[in-house]
């Protein structure tokens, strides 16, 4: 299965590479596909590449879900 996750983007270099974070997690985002783009910006990653820019709103909203489905499974366990 694969899962697009919110990101907030930490640092942007000149190659269009970049670092975001998520969840206490940082990660190396490939930032070609969104050239828009900016530092503080939510994008949307999947297999490490930004595919799009969201909303500050909507991003924590997916996070806090995924959160909520993380615990729901380990409660399951």
């Amino acid at each position: 299965m694969c899962l697009a996750v919110p990101a907030k983007i930490t640092h942007i270099d000149k190659s269009g590479q970049g670092t975001a974070g998520y969840m206490g997690s940082e990660v190396k985002v490939n930032l070609t596909l969104v050239p828009q783009a900016r530092r503080g910006d939510w994008v949307i990653i999947h297999a490490g590449f930004a595919i799009s820019v969201m909303d500050a709103k909507e991003a924590r909203e997916t996070l806090r879900l995924f959160k909520e489905l993380a615990a729901a499974q380990d409660e399951g366990a």
